[in-house]
């Protein structure tokens, strides 16, 4: 009776994917860091963690999808729950998966998670020498400089609050026919140069540099699910979050999808032209969830053991994408750590952004911070402070928003800046300070501050968070929009459809005045900087290319909002008083003058970190109404006056006129 009771047991939990005898606490934890393949010419050394598999075979293609296998070998049980085969041949361009025995049957065979390179769609890995994989002159490349500040200790290219990121989707960048990019929509499209159209504007890579900013998000370009790299229909598209193979590059950007040697390649090509430009690269990882769940490649391994459970045994899903990984065990928390090292050794990546980092735990995020800044000490880790639903971890552990003070040298997503600009993502209609809205002031305030302690900041009034969370403000990633939901330009048509495109375009302005003005690290969504529109469509993760690609004649039509974009990136490197590092400074250093009725006005004492502006006034008004305003005494120069550059020898003293949602800063030298 009790076997019987025990195999109805078994069937049960089977519908919910994972071991009858599931109990992760009692795996045992591999302390090697050999998992995956270990290759030369004379022999391949596969090895592979699977505590609750009976039997192991490893299953050799020729192919990298169809065909009838080569050979397969059976696997020998190892320490600590790994199997693992030596096969004394030259292997290389072989492709291989796995299959296991447990609890009476075999599961679906898949790739190692810790395969380093795949064949089209990712289905199996495939052997390879890794040293195939590097450009010419790959062992020179390094990581350029990110700041301007003097003394910066030797081993370091730039603190946190030196970094302006520019996110960007790869396809989105490089695939516009105007573009005079000739590999559009791929890796090599982003190692061009000289690169314009017949505007005669510099796109791509050129472009990135002639704007000056020093970080290059790139959203997902490990390999995922959603495209067909078989088909040739260059109309596949998609932001990439639904991840397949962690540790290799994506294939529907390579030229050859089916050589896992190429994409590699083209990948670390894109790296080493970002760096030969004097800009970073960051990478968008995905760490929280898989596009499959029960026939993922960690479940079909070891099932269950890589995800969250609810009380019923069925997957938890903080994610809102039917599963979420369990950080917090300690084969996840290898995997992770090992992959994002793995990156920055092999690939040089200079950071990464977490997506929904809140569903990982604390100790996860700090232990891989820790250890990534032993290899690289200036990399750059930030990520969104939240999930997209409940969690079966409690949230005092997880790294979320409110707990960023715990994490060390970590920054999260201010999404009270976000909003109190804009008005909330969710809402369309919704305004913000920069589009009319009133009593968005302390909100404004907050994010100037970068979620620091002010005494000057009402925490009662403040949109989100009723109180400080950042220890210092490189914990604090300032913006206005991203990839997600509606971009700027298209939510201020949205929820200001009865102001002028004029209107619009001087709050458009003023919002990406308050973000670079702002403490913290600056973070702009690629083409705002000229107005980029996606016609309306939110959440564009799988529109055509019509909507998602940048529109590089959008750059000459608004090239007076470009110019002043870059204006203000090129001033914010030059000045340190806007990229202030500590608490201390924040509170000390900034002098709230006024904040009533949509009106902001603050001083920065620049003197007092080396600053050659020895006094700034920053004036931001976000009403539709021209304010005649009394400024601090002296004779103040002007580098903005109602959002534009101002000319040399423009100069106020004792009074601004400052245009509707128009910002103005003055200085004294």
């Amino acid at each position: 009776m009790q076997k019987i009771l025990l195999t109805i047991l078994i069937m049960i939990q089977g519908l919910f994917g994972f071991s009858q005898y599931f109990n992760p606490e009692k795996y045992p934890v591999y302390n090697g860091s050999d998992l995956g393949l270990t290759y030369s010419s004379s022999s391949s050394t596969f090895k592979i963690w699977s505590p609750t598999a009976e039997k192991v075979t490893l299953i050799l293609y020729k192919h990298s999808l169809g065909g009838t296998p080569i050979e397969e070998i059976e696997m020998e049980k190892s320490l600590q729950g790994t199997w693992t085969k030596t096969v004394y041949k030259n292997l290389k361009g072989v492709y291989y998966v796995f299959k296991i025995y447990t609890h009476g049957k075999w599961l679906s065979e898949v790739p190692d998670p810790y395969a380093k390179a795949v064949g089209t769609n990712g289905k199996r890995a495939v052997v390879i020498d890794l040293k195939d994989t590097n450009p010419i002159n790959w062992q020179l490349d390094k990581s350029p400089t990110f700041s301007n500040r003097k003394n910066l200790a030797a081993n370091l290219g730039g603190l946190p609050t030196d970094a302006i990121i520019y996110e960007m989707h790869l396809r989105d960048f490089t695939v516009d026919k105007q573009s005079g990019i000739q590999a559009g929509g791929k890796y090599l499209g982003l190692t061009e140069v000289a690169t314009m159209n017949i505007a005669g504007v510099q796109t791509g890579l050129d472009h990135l540099q002639e704007l000056g900013v020093t970080h290059v998000h790139l959203l997902p370009v490990y390999d995922f699910y959603s495209v067909d790299e078989s088909k040739k229909d260059s109309s596949q598209y998609n932001w990439g979050y639904d991840p397949l193979n962690y540790n290799t590059p994506e294939g529907s950007y390579s030229s050859n999808p089916d050589d896992g040697v190429t994409r590699i390649k083209e990948f670390k090509e894109v790296v080493k032209a970002l760096h030969q430009k004097n800009i970073r690269v960051v990478m968008d990882v995905v760490y929280n969830h898989t596009m499959l769940t029960e026939n993922s490649y960690f479940n079909q391994l070891v099932p269950g053991y890589y995800y969250r459970q609810k009380e019923d045994g069925s997957f938890s899903n903080a994610s809102a994408c039917g599963n979420e990984t369990a950080s917090e065990r300690p084969m996840m928390r290898k995997f992770m750590l090992e992959s994002l090292k793995y990156w920055v050794k092999e690939y040089h990546i200079d950071g990464f952004r977490f997506d929904l980092m809140g569903i990982h735990d604390i100790e996860t995020m700090n232990k891989i911070s820790n250890e990534l800044r032993a290899i690289k000490p200036d990399i750059l880790l930030y990520g969104e402070g939240w999930t997209a639903g409940s969690s079966p971890l409690p949230d005092s552990i997880r790294a979320l928003k409110k707990n960023a003070y715990q994490l060390s040298n970590i920054a999260v997503f201010s999404d009270d800046l976000r909003d109190a600009i804009k008005g909330s993502v969710f809402e369309k209609l919704d305004k913000g300070f920069a589009t009319g809205k009133a009593y968005m002031e302390e909100s404004i305030k907050f994010g100037i501050t970068a979620a620091c302690q002010h005494p000057q900041v009402d925490y009662s009034k403040v949109n989100y968070s009723k109180a400080p969370y950042a220890k210092n403000p490189s914990q604090v990633i300032s913006y206005v929009d991203c990839h997600d939901n509606n971009i700027l330009w298209d939510k201020l048509a949205i929820s200001n459809a009865t102001d002028t495109v004029t209107v619009r375009k001087e709050m458009h302005k003023l919002a990406l005045t308050i973000v670079l003005t702002s403490q913290g690290i600056p973070f702009l969504h690629a083409g705002t900087e000229f107005l980029r529109s996606k016609q309306g469509v939110e959440n564009s993760f799988n529109s055509p290319d019509d909507i998602n690609k940048i529109n590089w004649f959008d750059k000459a039509d608004n090239s007076d909002v470009y110019h002043y974009v870059r204006a203000l990136v090129n001033m914010r490197k030059h000045h340190p008083v806007f990229r202030l590092t500590s608490q201390k400074e924040i509170a000390s250093l900034i002098d709230f003058k006024k904040a009533e009725k949509g009106v902001i006005v603050y001083e920065l004492k620049g003197s007092s970190v080396g600053d050659e502006w020895k006094k700034i006034l920053v004036v931001l008004n976000g009403s539709g109404e021209l304010k005649e305003l009394e400024i601090p005494q002296g004779n103040w120069n002007a580098y903005v006056v109602s959002n534009q550059i101002a000319g040399s020898g423009v100069k106020f003293e004792g009074k601004l006129s400052v245009n509707p949602h128009s910002a103005c800063i003055l200085y004294q030298q």
